[in-house]
C-alpha cells in the first residue's frame, strides 16, 4: 500500500492536502516529514502541569497548525478542541482528549516514517 493509501485510512483528507500545494506530491511528502519533526520538537505528553501549561498552548497550536495545513484531519480536530480546552482553563479535559488522539497520532507518524524510509 502506498504512503498516501495508508493516510487515507487513517483519516487524512490527501486531497485537500494536496489542492493546497496545487497537486505537489514531492512538495507534500517533504512536508510530511517536516511535519514529523514538528511533533518531535513539540511534544506534548497527557502528564502536563495542570496549572502552568502556556507552553503545552504554543506546542498543541503548533501541530494544530503543522496538522491543519496538511489536512491531517483526526489531528487537526482534536488539537484544535485541546487548544480551546486549554484557553478555556479546562487542562483536565484537554488531557483525557490528548489521550485519545496520541495513538492515533502515533500511527500517522510510523506511516509517514515507514516510507520515508
Amino acid at each position: 500500500m502506498s504512503l498516501f493509501e495508508e493516510l487515507k485510512d487513517l483519516g487524512v483528507d490527501i486531497e485537500e492536502g494536496l489542492e493546497r500545494l496545487g497537486g505537489n506530491q514531492s512538495l507534500y511528502e517533504r512536508l510530511l516529514g517536516s511535519f514529523v519533526k514538528t511533533v518531535d520538537t513539540h511534544k506534548v505528553d497527557t502528564d502536563f502541569d495542570s496549572n502552568d501549561y502556556a507552553d503545552i498552548i504554543e506546542k498543541t497550536h503548533a501541530i494544530k497548525g503543522t496538522s491543519g495545513n496538511l489536512s491531517i484531519t483526526p489531528l487537526y480536530k482534536s488539537y484544535t478542541e485541546i487548544v480551546d480546552l486549554l484557553r478555556a482553563g479546562k487542562p483536565e479535559q484537554a488531557k483525557e482528549e490528548l489521550g485519545k488522539i496520541l495513538p492515533v497520532q502515533e500511527k500517522i507518524i510510523e506511516c509517514i516514517k515507514n516510507h520515508m524510509e
